[in-house]
């Protein structure tokens, strides 16, 4: 097709692998790819030979700091957590601004998530059509609540509906002054109402990056609105380490356990009950952390692809990601997740929901009898082994990236 698409992946490596994914699909179509995201993930962009520019943010330095401890504390309020977010980010929304302008240089088309709807604002500035990325359902439906407002549920469809509205109004009203100005003084565009900038972004195309086996699409979605099926980057040159493949050999299947990029207030003692609950269910484990400090039952491992690693466990416990939901449900084996904050949640109430994984417990709840309950559960009921198995048998025949790339094609400049 010979464009220049710009992908804003501004977030944790669940929601830049997603990214990756697309871009290699539409690069493979004849696009010149170019990914904005934090210098944490050159490597990554590089080896999927797509065109980087960097982002001062770096998500997983956010939420080790302090001020993202403090943000994780409000994991339970959204008004909360959206207060937190905006102190968080206003010291660097300049350097996001000025680098994703820079970045979107050239661009024939735009894909961004709705954070500062940048995406409405780049398309307007540089006259090219733009299409909003959502890793969870973030449009509104009177179907189900928001996955930050569950409890507007409790209000029926026009609850839910609000919920949506008071998310989008709140996020932007939480980086409108920055935008506004960023409009006027570097894009040479009017300032943007609420109402009007919630006008626009309803009526853009949408790719929901999830699969409708998780999601089933609400019928008041538009024809604007396109659920895709989940986005998954493989990486088919990557080697394991020798000492993976001996302890893999050497016992049965392990549990695995990590958290990605959240942390709990004292890591160490989290690894410690990680480690006794394992123990105490008889289960061998695999842990993301440094692999100076695995032990003859526990392999700790950096860094190792998800798509390889999780089709040879037993089960996977995570923090529950988009993206680490998709890879443990496509891996057709058992998840127990332990949701910290945001739409985490929400993807373990539906893991649960669907059979495959037991009740989920929170991060707030770790304690070694009952992490210990939730694994012998996890590797002991066939019926969520069986649950598992059927949706990974689903999301391996779905192919999101080129549904997605099939959308795109057919946007044209305004």
């Amino acid at each position: 097709m010979n464009r220049t698409v710009v992908i804003f992946a501004a977030g944790s490596r669940g929601d830049v692998q997603p990214c990756l994914a697309l871009g290699r699909a539409l690069a493979r179509r004849g696009d010149t790819v170019r990914l904005l995201a934090s210098t944490r993930y050159q490597r990554l962009v590089d080896g999927a030979g797509l065109e980087f520019r960097p982002l001062p943010a770096d998500p997983a330095e956010i939420i080790q700091s302090a001020e993202g401890q403090a943000l994780l504390a409000g994991r339970n309020n959204a008004v909360a957590f959206l207060r937190g977010f905006g102190r968080v980010l206003r010291p660097r929304m300049a350097g996001i601004l000025e680098q994703t302008q820079d970045g979107a240089r050239g661009a024939d088309l735009v894909l961004a998530p709705t954070f500062g709807f940048l995406g409405v604002h780049l398309s307007q500035y540089l006259r090219v059509p733009h299409a909003i990325i959502h890793f969870q359902p973030s449009h509104p439906t009177g179907e189900f609540p928001h996955p930050l407002v569950p409890g507007s549920r409790f209000l029926g469809a026009p609850g839910n509906r609000l919920g949506f509205a008071a998310v989008d109004a709140g996020s932007w009203l939480m980086c409108r002054r920055f935008v506004n100005e960023w409009r006027g003084e570097r894009l040479g565009l009017p300032a943007m109402s609420p109402l009007g900038l919630l006008r626009r972004a309803r009526r853009a195309t949408v790719l929901c990056a999830f699969s409708p086996a998780l999601v089933p699409r609400p019928p008041d979605w538009g024809d604007n609105v396109h659920v895709t099926g989940f986005w998954h980057h493989d990486q088919p040159l990557w080697e394991p380490p020798r000492r993976l493949l001996a302890y893999l050999a050497d016992g049965p299947p392990p549990v695995y356990v990590g958290f990605g990029s959240m942390k709990t207030g004292d890591p160490q003692a989290t690894d410690r009950l990680v480690r006794a609950a394992l123990r105490h269910a008889g289960l061998r484990g695999v842990l993301a952390g440094d692999p100076a400090t695995s032990d003859d039952d526990m392999l700790v491992v950096d860094d190792i692809p998800h798509d390889w690693l999780f089709p040879r466990m037993a089960a996977v416990v995570h923090h529950g990601g988009a993206g680490t939901t998709a890879s443990g449900l496509r891996a057709g084996v058992p998840s127990l997740l332990c949701p910290f904050f945001g739409d985490q949640t929400y993807w373990a109430t539906r893991v649960h929901r669907l059979g495959a994984g037991p009740l989920p417990l929170p991060a707030r709840g770790f304690t070694v009898p009952a992490l210990s309950r939730r694994l012998h559960d996890l590797t002991r009921n066939p019926a969520y082994a069986q649950a598992a198995r059927r949706l990974g048998h689903t999301l391996r025949s779905e192919d999101g990236t080129s549904h997605a790339c099939e959308v795109l094609g057919r946007l044209r400049r305004p």
